[in-house]
């Protein structure tokens, strides 16, 4: 079954342009033109993915992000957000409410399937059976995509995941923003580290006390410490 990708846009004309380049890299676009459209149609198709801009009419697209993610019915489903260049605010808050990756506008329509493709490939292999890692009274569960701390469930979104568990696979050792940009968003070119430290801040919020494992080397990256 072909991927369903929701995009939420209030342009007609960029609805369908978006719709025939989907369409053409072999996915199903649905379509939603305000967020409370948005809203249902992620509740009801449960998308592969969903593109969303943040300028929207009734619900804006930030509100839809929280909304979403608030959901365990949606909390999981991939975010990329349109948003205007200028808008850096809206970036860094799109990001802390959970968004997975953020395209500018105006974008180039094959940039954007690229990047749909890359942040799909991400779930993907963040779904891929690895072993279990376990820490004192954090748990990281690869073959189920499942985080617990003291047998109590963390939702995580799939970003965050896959940050996570990178870090811990490669615990003791310093890893660069770059290259997190690269090995967890995909990114060939990477040029916005805030990216990376606003999932991070997101990542140790819902860790609570086992955010310890998470080290910050000042000016470089991040580490996961070897042991506790």
């Amino acid at each position: 079954m072909k991927p369903k990708i929701l995009v939420v846009d209030d342009e007609p004309d960029a609805l369908e342009v978006l719709g025939f380049k989907l369409k053409e890299a072999g996915y199903v676009p649905i379509f939603a033109k305000d967020g409370s459209r948005a809203i249902a149609a992620a509740r009801d198709e449960r998308p592969a993915l969903i593109v969303l801009d943040l300028m929207l009419p009734e619900v804006d697209g930030l509100e839809v992000c929280k909304i979403l993610r608030r959901d365990p019915g949606t909390a999981m489903i991939p975010i990329l957000m349109l948003t205007a260049k200028a808008s850096e605010m809206d970036r860094v808050l799109g990001l802390e409410l959970g968004a997975d990756d953020y395209v500018t506008k105006p974008f180039s329509p094959r940039e954007l399937v690229l990047r749909i493709k890359k942040l799909l490939a991400r779930v993907k292999a963040a779904d891929d059976p690895v072993a279990r890692l376990r820490f004192a009274e954090l748990e990281i569960d690869g073959p189920r995509h499942h985080v617990t701390i003291s047998g109590e469930a963390v939702v995580l979104t799939a970003t965050e995941f896959k940050l996570l568990e990178l870090l811990a696979r490669r615990r003791g050792r310093v890893q660069t923003r770059e290259r997190l940009l690269q090995d967890v968003w995909g990114y060939e070119n990477p040029i916005d580290s805030r990216t990376v430290d606003t999932h991070m801040r997101r990542l140790r919020e819902k860790l609570g006390d086992t955010a310890r494992f998470l080290e910050t080397i000042r000016g470089v990256g991040y580490r996961f410490l070897a042991a506790d």
